[in-house]
């Protein structure tokens, strides 16, 4: 195979699911949603565009092979920055993308890279031989980027937005050219170009594993809520929403290309407000798109109507960021929301027949035993359909990070989504928050298909109590980055 007379750009993101254990059991890979955008906007540009998919690959030799036969003009390693997972800038995924880098380098290609990690730290990505970071929204910033290389190789930068360059001189390591406006017209941005993804390869891994293929869609772009944890790299708290009708035409879209069973809108909030769910709903139901879909919000937004609305509109599962069953961690947090409105809102759901599940993070600053408890207690009471445990991970750029980046060590960053390490001076140890994760998980399946609760989980929660002194954390030269 060999390049295009006029160059072609590959577009590739850095996230191998084979390189994080957790995921490979959970198997619900996704394709690059966000790289895919990008994919379209170069092609109405007149780029010719190849994609290579981390998702499913082998490993980063695919790529180095991949660039070694294409020869490309230009890389753009641009990250799927709808997918929570690329935004846990996790250790693993950044070595794969410096290996990236090198290997686009070493064929002459120009690169480009987008993600939260890029934007956090450019400076790494541009010692390791990247030309240019783009910040924020990628599409425009990209297509005027790979548009100077195409007319000319070496074609200063300064005057287009939204990149950090490497320094010209002087102490500074990089520097940057102005803030690109985010676009609040989202409807006038084309369909992901899904021909360039293998959806058979996605599809027998979906059936395998869950015996149904589910796709991603996105039909907004930032949140407006400040949780003071919340890393907002790409798309600030500025909130851009596409219309019902450019949603649901993507969605008649994605039935007649792909064929999915089911759909994850990887929105931070999915709708906002009932008006625009139910107008969702009446324009799949117009097209004849209606299809099962999961998708995230906040125990605040369920109203009444709203929950109706979801359940006109096809919604199948709401994951809901609780947090925590302690008002003071969620008032702390900034979070906005209180224990109350998660008891109404997953009571709504169930009533509407719609699977609430929620978000939970351990090891919040202030954190006791008596705040966990209060946790496992709304588990016990509420009985989410399913949760996801975390703990409080700092990421720069949020106002959590501030506060605790004093005690930050060498790792700042989990080795993938299963590390769980806590990175600063928490109440508790490593080992104390993934028996805990353990426990909830298990007060979940102990109450599926309407079972008791099971005594023997009491037990263990006390055994856990006994050994509360053993696991607080030590002095904070102590206690950092532990494994």
């Amino acid at each position: 195979m060999s390049a295009s007379p006029n160059g072609t750009v590959l577009l590739a993101h850095s996230y191998f699911l084979s390189y994080d254990p957790k995921q490979v059991g959970k198997m619900k890979p996704y394709p690059p949603l966000a790289t895919l955008i990008t994919a379209s906007v170069l092609r109405e540009r007149g780029h010719d565009v190849r994609l290579f998919d981390a998702m499913l690959s082998d490993g980063v030799e695919e790529f180095i092979r991949l660039v070694a036969d294409l020869r490309p003009s230009a890389v753009g390693i641009f990250e799927d920055n709808f997918n929570f997972l690329t935004k846990m800038c996790t250790v693993r995924m950044r070595e794969a993308a410096l290996t990236m880098i090198e290997a686009a380098r070493s064929v002459g290609a120009r690169v480009a890279l987008n993600g939260s990690d890029a934007s956090d730290r450019p400076a790494l990505y541009l010692a390791a031989g990247a030309d240019a970071i783009v910040v924020g929204e990628v599409e425009e910033t990209a297509a005027e980027l790979f548009a100077a290389w195409a007319a000319d190789r070496d074609a200063p930068l300064d005057g287009i937005h939204g990149l950090v360059l490497p320094a010209t001189g002087g102490l500074a390591e990089t520097r940057r050219t102005p803030p690109r406006v985010r676009t609040r017209e989202l409807d006038a941005l084309p369909f992901p170009a899904v021909d360039l993804v293998d959806a058979e390869r996605y599809r027998a891994a979906w059936t395998g594993a869950h015996g149904r293929l589910s796709w991603n869609m996105v039909t907004s772009r930032g949140c407006p809520y400040r949780c003071n944890w919340c890393a907002k790299p790409i798309f600030g708290s500025l909130y851009a929403q596409r219309s019902p009708a450019t949603v649901a035409s993507e969605l008649q879209h994605l039935r007649e290309t792909v064929a999915p069973d089911h759909i994850w809108f990887a929105d931070d909030i999915f709708g906002l407000t009932a008006p625009w769910i139910e107008g969702f709903a009446r324009e799949v139901t117009a097209r004849g798109a209606r299809t099962p879909f999961m998708m995230q919000s906040r125990a605040n937004l369920m109203t009444p109507a709203t929950v109706a609305a979801l359940r006109e509109a096809g919604a199948e599962e709401v994951w809901l960021g609780v947090e925590s069953g302690s008002q003071r961690i969620l008032d702390a947090m900034d979070k906005g929301t209180r224990v109350e409105q998660v008891r109404t809102a997953t009571r709504a759901l169930k009533a509407h027949g719609i699977r609430g599940c929620w978000f939970i993070q351990l090891g919040y600053l202030g954190e006791d035993w008596d705040d966990i408890l209060l946790t496992r207690d709304l588990i016990r009471d509420e009985q989410p359909d399913d949760i996801g445990v975390s703990v409080s991970y700092p990421l720069p750029g949020t106002g959590f990070y501030e506060i605790v980046k004093r005690q930050l060590g060498d790792k700042r960053n989990w080795d993938d989504s299963g590390d769980l390490s806590m990175m600063f001076a928490g109440t508790f140890d490593t080992g104390f928050y993934r028996e805990v994760r353990d426990l909830l998980h298990a007060e979940v399946e102990g109450y599926r298909g309407g079972r008791a609760l099971d005594p023997a989980l009491d037990l263990r929660w006390d055994e856990l109590d006994g050994r509360q002194a053993h696991h607080r954390r030590a002095p904070r030269d102590e206690a950092v980055g532990v494994a």
